[in-house]
């Protein structure tokens, strides 16, 4: 659904009378065609940032006090310029006070601000709709102060906000391609290095079809940190029998194999997919580069079923959107797509294949669940940025 800035600014002026904006800053959501949970475990990563957006029209205050309001939900958040206070409630909230803190502990001097925010990004469904509201709020934040950051600075402000205020511990994929996002291309992001590579994506009459399970999760309370726990469990017993390994990113298939034995079953399920999935995001780049379709598609496949069986963070509405896409004609491959544990799928199809997909997904899953799953298309834009009015 294309946003319209003019109606939000109108809205600003309805939500905030006698207050009028200076700027509008728009963040992306973001899909990670493949390279899934080994950002954190100094792997690489494939993300496009997406057209849908979160957008804050922001303008100054005269109370001393940062207020904000959505037209998501009916709460506010009320804090002190100067003092945005502990975490707290609503929970939205924490991303927002969370980066009003770090851009202060930078010696940003905040300034009263009234914030509207709105957001046509998923929440919840996987295509990291609290790193464009990190990143936004702070190019907001940011231009009323008359100062800026660069994209790296700014997406690690963003992501050190979301560690210390939402307690979830990221990797440097959602923030990174937020800021770094490119329009018809993806990003190839080491993230040992933070070295990326823009990616153009020439996949002739190729769109991506983003399926939302419903299903929402709160990566924060959830298997994420479990999932974690169990790779430093198994990172312990390779190192003790392989001193130079630093990460899983330094495995091969031949280390775990020597180590299988001494190593719990599912620590050695949880290492094997962080290991052949930067094997895949690799070769999946080598795809993009020969604007290979096919070979994409399959590696994005064989990426569900290690996410599925060896990670175990899919769920069976996952599980059925990635088996109706992948029987259409059209479909070069799916997979879950995020944290897992319900959000989004995605689907690299052929044009021709986007109503049969809606077809076939409205006929079996929308049965099967007794609820309707939400498909939309998405392509490749352009990362973040603010508009001054």
């Amino acid at each position: 659904m294309q946003v319209n800035t003019q109606e939000l600014i109108e809205r600003f002026a309805k939500v905030f009378p006698g207050d009028s904006p200076r700027c509008v800053a728009r963040a992306p959501g973001r899909v990670n065609l493949i390279g899934e949970h080994v950002d954190y475990n100094d792997g690489f990563v494939l993300p496009i940032a997406m057209s849908q957006a979160l957008y804050v029209v922001a303008g100054p205050a005269d109370d001393g006090h940062v207020t904000v309001n959505t037209t998501a939900f009916s709460e506010s958040v009320r804090f002190p310029a100067n003092d945005p206070g502990p975490p707290g409630s609503p929970m939205w909230g924490n991303y927002i006070r969370g980066v009003a803190r770090m851009l202060l502990n930078r010696n940003v001097r905040i300034k009263p601000a009234r914030l509207l925010i709105h957001s046509d990004v998923p929440v919840g469904g996987g295509v990291s709709s609290s790193a464009a509201l990190e990143v936004g709020t702070a190019m907001a934040l940011l231009t009323l102060a008359g100062q800026r950051l660069d994209p790296i600075p700014l997406a690690l402000l963003a992501r050190q906000a979301e560690h210390e205020y939402a307690h979830s511990p990221c990797g440097i994929m959602d923030q990174f391609i937020c800021v770094l996002g490119k329009k018809d291309h993806a990003l190839l992001l080491d993230c040992r290095s933070q070295e990326y590579e823009q990616l153009p994506l020439r996949f002739p009459e190729t769109v991506l079809a983003v399926m939302n399970t419903q299903v929402k999760h709160e990566i924060g309370g959830s298997e994420y940190p479990v999932r974690q726990r169990q790779c430093q469990e198994g990172l312990a017993i390779l190192k003790a029998g392989h001193p130079h390994i630093a990460s899983l990113r330094d495995v091969t298939s031949e280390h775990l194999d020597t180590c299988e034995k001494r190593m719990d079953v599912v620590a050695f399920s949880r290492c094997r997919h962080v290991v052949t999935e930067i094997r895949r995001t690799q070769q999946a780049a080598d795809a993009l580069r020969l604007h290979d379709a096919t070979q994409f598609g399959q590696l994005m496949t064989e990426s569900h079923v290690s996410l599925r069986d060896d990670y175990a963070v899919s769920c069976p509405e996952l599980d059925a959107l990635v088996d109706l896409a992948t029987g259409v004609p059209g479909c070069y491959g799916a997979r879950m797509t995020g944290g897992g544990f319900g959000g989004c799928a995605i689907a690299l199809i052929h044009r021709s294949a986007e109503q049969p997909l809606r077809d076939a997904i409205t006929k079996e899953y929308d049965t099967r669940f007794k609820k309707p799953a939400i498909v939309y298309v998405t392509v490749p834009a352009d990362g973040a940025f603010v508009h001054s009015l």
